[in-house]
C-alpha cells in the first residue's frame, strides 16, 4: 500500500475572511494534510437568483435566505485566491480548490492549479466537464447523489476530451452523513465497475468512517475541517476541529505502516516470542534411563526451546537416553 493522499476540505469554512482562510492553511498544514482545498466560485455563474439553499444549509446557519446571498457572503475573491494559493506555498502544503462555474476553471487553471477536484454537484454538468477535461490534467471526481450510469457517463465524456488521470471518490451528499447512509461497500463497486483507483469524500462526524476507507483500499481521503464547530456557516458542523484532522491523519498514518507486504511469515520480533510462547515435550515425572517414554511420562509445557510438541507420536514409545528430572525438557 503506498501512501493516501489526505485533502483536508477547509471549503467555505473560512466565511468568506482572507485571514481565517490563511489559518484553515495552517491548521491543514499542522495536522500533517498533503492538500489542503477551497471552493473557488463566480456566484453569478453559479446559481440563478432563484436557487434555494439546501435543507441542510438551512439547518446549519438558521437563515433563509437565497443560495446566492449566503454565498456571495462566504466565497473568497479572485484576488484572495491569488495570495491564498501563494501563501500555500509559503508554507509548503499543495493548495486545490473545486471550480463551480466554468469561468473559475479558466481562473483556477491560471493559478497553475494541476489537479481537478470535481464535487458531486457538478457531475451532470456537460459544459463543465468537457472544459475541465480539456486541460488534460488528473481529476479527482466525487460521486455523491449518483447512479452508475450517471458516473460512467461523466468517466466517457471526461476521457473523450482529454482528461488525465481518474479517480472517484465514493460520497455521500448530507451533512452531516448518518453511519447507515455511508455505504463503504459502494467504494469497491466502483473500483471493480470501472476500473479506476478509488477513494472516499467524507462528512460523517468523527474519524472512523475515513481510516475504515483506507483500509478499505481508498487511495485518497477528503474530509471537512474548521478552525472550530461553533462558527457559523453550512459546512462547520460537519468538519472536524484541528486537533481532530490531526488525529486522523497519524491514524491513518499508522493503518499505513500496518498494511505490510502480504506475506505471511514470523517477523523478526516474533521470533524470539516463539520461545517463550510455545511449548516443548517435558517429563511430566521423574524418568529413569532406559525407561519407556509414554503419555503417562510425559507432558508438553512452556518454554519452546526443547522438542515440539509436533514430534509427539515420534517420541512415544522411544527409550529414555538418560535420567529424566519432573519438567526438564526430554532429549532423545
Amino acid at each position: 500500500m503506498g501512501h493516501t493522499l489526505i485533502i483536508a476540505e477547509a471549503g467555505v469554512n473560512h466565511n468568506g475572511d482572507l485571514e481565517s482562510a490563511k489559518q484553515l492553511v495552517l491548521a491543514a498544514k499542522e495536522a500533517g494534510a498533503d492538500i489542503v482545498k477551497f471552493q473557488t466560485a463566480n456566484v453569478d455563474s453559479l446559481v440563478s437568483g432563484h436557487a434555494e439553499m439546501a435543507e441542510y444549509q438551512k439547518k446549519n446557519t438558521g437563515k433563509i435566505e437565497s443560495q446566492r446571498d449566503m454565498l456571495q457572503k462566504i466565497l473568497l475573491s479572485y484576488n484572495d485566491f491569488i495570495e491564498l494559493a501563494d501563501f500555500c506555498e509559503k508554507t509548503r502544503i499543495q493548495f486545490l480548490s473545486t471550480p463551480f462555474d466554468i469561468e473559475s476553471i479558466g481562473f483556477l487553471s491560471g493559478l497553475g492549479v494541476n489537479i481537478w477536484k470535481i464535487p458531486s454537484g457538478e457531475i451532470t454538468n456537460y459544459p463543465y466537464l468537457v472544459e475541465i477535461a480539456r486541460t488534460g490534467r488528473p481529476i479527482i471526481l466525487s460521486t455523491g447523489m449518483s447512479t452508475l450510469d450517471e458516473i460512467g457517463e461523466a468517466i466517457n465524456l471526461l476521457q473523450k476530451n482529454g482528461a488525465g488521470k481518474i479517480t472517484l471518490l465514493h460520497c455521500t451528499t448530507e451533512y452531516p452523513t448518518p453511519y447507515e447512509h455511508v455505504n463503504l461497500n459502494a467504494m469497491a463497486t466502483l473500483r471493480d465497475k470501472f476500473g479506476l483507483d478509488i477513494g472516499y469524500s467524507d462528512h460523517t462526524l468523527g474519524i472512523e468512517v475515513p481510516i475504515a476507507a483506507v483500509a478499505m483500499g481508498a487511495v485518497i481521503i477528503e474530509k471537512h475541517f474548521t478552525l472550530s464547530r461553533e462558527m457559523e456557516g453550512p459546512d462547520h458542523k460537519a468538519s472536524l476541529e484541528p486537533g481532530e484532522l490531526k488525529e486522523m491523519v497519524q491514524a491513518i498514518q499508522r493503518l499505513e505502516m500496518a498494511f505490510g507486504d502480504g506475506i505471511k511469515r514470523p517477523t523478526d520480533i516474533e521470533e524470539k516470542n516463539a520461545m517463550v510462547a510455545r511449548k516443548s515435550i517435558i517429563a511430566r515425572k521423574d524418568i529413569q534411563r532406559g525407561e519407556c517414554l509414554t503419555e503417562e511420562n510425559l507432558t508438553t509445557k512452556r518454554p519452546g526451546t526443547g522438542i515440539s510438541p509436533m514430534k509427539w507420536n515420534e517420541i512415544l514409545g522411544t527409550i529414555a537416553i538418560r535420567d529424566f528430572k519432573k519438567d526438564e525438557l526430554i532429549e532423545i
